[in-house]
C-alpha cells in the first residue's frame, strides 16, 4: 500500500466525501472549484486509480460510476500498518507517535483501544 499523488489525493477526497458512486464529470466540477484541471485529466486519474483497484466503476447510461473501494479511514489504517511494519523498533516508533498526539487524539486511541479489547475477549 502506498500514499496517493496529489491528484489522486484529491480525486479520492472527493469519492470518499460524495459517499456514492459518482461521474467523472462531478469529480472534475468539484475539483475545478480549487484548480484548473481538463476534464480529461481527471478521466486518466481515475482510469488508473480503477486500473489500480482504488476505485470501482459501472457503467450508468453513457458514462460510468465510480466508487472508492475502500474508505477514508481504511486506507489511514493501512498506511498506518505500513508505516509500523517498515518502522524497524515499533515500540520506539508507537512512543514517538504517541509523542506527537494531542489530548483528543489520545482519548480518541484510548477509547478505540478499549472497544477492540472488547471485541477480541467477547465481553
Amino acid at each position: 500500500m502506498q500514499g496517493f499523488g496529489e491528484l489522486e489525493a484529491a480525486v479520492m477526497r472527493q469519492l470518499w466525501a460524495a459517499g456514492e458512486p459518482v461521474t467523472v464529470r462531478q469529480v472534475h466540477t468539484a475539483l475545478t472549484r480549487e484548480r484548473d484541471l481538463a476534464y480529461t485529466t481527471v478521466l486518466t486519474v481515475m482510469d488508473k486509480l480503477h486500473r489500480k483497484g482504488w476505485l470501482r466503476r459501472e457503467p450508468r447510461g453513457r458514462a460510468h460510476v465510480y466508487h472508492a473501494v475502500t474508505t477514508r479511514e481504511e486506507h489511514g489504517a493501512g498506511l498506518m500498518r505500513e508505516a509500523l511494519t517498515d518502522s524497524g523498533d515499533r515500540e520506539q516508533t508507537l512512543l514517538h507517535f504517541l509523542g506527537q498526539m494531542t489530548l483528543d487524539e489520545a482519548a480518541a486511541l484510548r477509547s478505540a483501544l478499549n472497544t477492540y479489547e472488547r471485541k477480541i475477549t467477547g465481553s
